[in-house]
């Protein structure tokens, strides 16, 4: 495909990124049962459309792949401040980060996107953001290892500890 064709491809698959995330905040207002419904579908569609298409697309054009960003903070939520609601643990967050975990180290958005898809199959409403305080909380308390500054999810590294 040439590479007028791929980049007016790229915009489109951008969009539909785009509305995929308002479609993912407003699935949060539903109650549990009907989020439950479109949680699993959306999900396949998000990886299929960042995970399939777009990675097909730059690889035969790499020239329109973004630039790597640099380094910032992705979330200053500290744990202390975060309101689970009545329907999820402490233990609950902390069995989905564990679970996401391996022996050798991740990147920190690995394991919270690990995470979420885990609490969104079972239906728990759950953002990035709390995933990412509670891997920071979880590390300073010695529970995990991380490498690097564990606000910065794409910057840093997380694993289970040895």
């Amino acid at each position: 495909m040439d590479r007028n064709r791929a980049a007016e491809i790229q915009k489109h698959l951008l969009e539909a990124s785009d509305a995929l995330d308002r479609v993912t905040e407003a699935m949060f207002r539903l109650d549990k049962d009907e989020r439950k419904a479109f949680s699993e579908v959306l999900f396949e569609v998000h990886d299929a459309l960042h995970f399939g298409l777009l990675r097909a697309l730059y690889a035969e054009h790499p020239e329109l792949r973004p630039p790597d960003e640099p380094p910032h903070i992705s979330s200053t939520l500290r744990w202390k401040d975060v309101t689970l609601p009545d329907s999820i643990s402490e233990a609950d967050i902390d069995t989905a980060i564990l679970a996401a975990l391996t022996p050798r180290l991740q990147k920190t958005a690995t394991v919270i996107t690990k995470a979420f898809h885990h609490c969104h199959e079972r239906a728990m409403a759950i953002s990035y953001e709390m995933l990412g305080a509670r891997i920071v909380a979880l590390a300073k308390a010695g529970r995990i290892e991380g490498a690097g500054d564990l606000r910065m999810w794409r910057h840093s590294e997380v694993r289970l500890r040895p």
